[in-house]
């Protein structure tokens, strides 16, 4: 059994500030997560998105944000678990232990649980189901190689739209279809998508995928029945995804559906465990990459006196150390 100070659970934007944030406190770092890489759900849903709403970034790729702020964390030498499931949390003297899918377990002052929406997958394409070829996506990691394509966005929320803005540059064309005439997508991003002329056929389905080894073209069938023939390249799929807890349910900790509940230190039901980003609630809860910086600064803050009682809450302002 090894041991660390703060184990983080997510290597999302919240977690990696929070690695930063604990090495500035002195403590020693181990970030899980079961992707293969760092960046949570920004690297792999959307690296190409530019994201408007983080603080001192008038604009930024996903992809850059989280190369940003793996080199921010590296200060904290974290150690990285990635392709790595923490499945079980015991105690042992008062302290948490996480046994890892590995077989591993780590002996820990504190676990900070970062997790997002927790595990995800997407939401399939019906017509999709029996088309064995290429050119689906459910994400696009890399906008440039659909430089020249025809392309079928299927969806109506921000990633649809957000897509169909990214797209729009350097496809050959970028049609949408939705299934109703109503948009989840925010009404901003919905207009500067019509300001482009971007076609949008609403009350319609892709219906069925052509081609053999790739996607040749695609079939749209309207709420009447009525079928049109769109060219096609490449399909994504923006349907969103489905999320759960998965071991994480099993721990023990009070949920709202599925998200765990803290109070205002971040502080689970559970000794030593705190939890910060989409994946936590209370009342008031904005879900924004922005708050979960600030509170993954709480959480770490209150680990560091959970972990050391005499230690003081607030470290001091990170200028005052340079």
């Amino acid at each position: 059994m090894r041991e660390i100070d703060v184990a983080i659970v997510g290597a999302g934007p919240t977690g990696l500030f929070a690695a930063y944030y604990a090495g500035f406190r002195g403590l020693s770092v181990a970030v899980i997560d079961a992707l293969p890489e760092p960046g949570g759900q920004v690297s792999a849903m959307y690296p190409e998105k530019v994201i408007y709403d983080v603080a001192g970034f008038p604009a930024i790729k996903g992809r850059e944000l989280v190369a940003n702020l793996v080199e921010q964390a590296a200060q904290a030498d974290p150690e990285y678990l990635l392709g790595t499931r923490a499945e079980e949390l015991s105690y042992v003297d008062s302290k948490p232990v996480l046994r890892l899918s590995t077989g591993e377990s780590l002996h820990c002052g504190a676990v900070i649980i970062t997790g997002g929406m927790g595990s995800f997958t997407a939401r399939p394409l019906p017509s999709a189901a029996e088309f064995t070829g290429e050119g689906v996506l459910y994400f696009v990691p890399r906008l440039a190689e659909l430089a020249g394509h025809d392309v079928v966005i299927v969806g109506g929320g921000d990633s649809a739209f957000d897509w169909a803005l990214s797209l729009h540059p350097i496809a050959k064309s970028v049609t949408l279809v939705h299934r109703r005439d109503k948009f989840r997508a925010h009404a901003g991003t919905v207009a500067k998508v019509q300001a482009l002329d971007i076609p949008i056929i609403v009350n319609a389905e892709v219906s069925k995928l052509r081609g053999g080894e790739r996607v040749e073209g695609v079939e749209v069938t309207l709420r009447g029945g009525e079928a049109r023939e769109l060219p096609a390249d490449t399909v994504v799929a923006a349907l969103g995804f489905t999320a759960d807890l998965g071991p994480l349910g099993a721990w023990g900790l009070d949920l709202d559906r599925r998200h765990i509940l803290v109070d205002s230190t971040t502080a689970t039901n559970l000794p030593r465990v705190f939890a910060a980003g989409d994946i936590s609630e209370y009342p008031g809860k904005v879900r924004l990459i922005a708050t979960g910086f600030g509170e993954a600064a709480i959480a770490v803050n209150n680990a560091a006196v959970a972990i050391d009682p005499g230690a003081h809450l607030f470290p001091g302002h990170s200028s005052d150390n340079g």
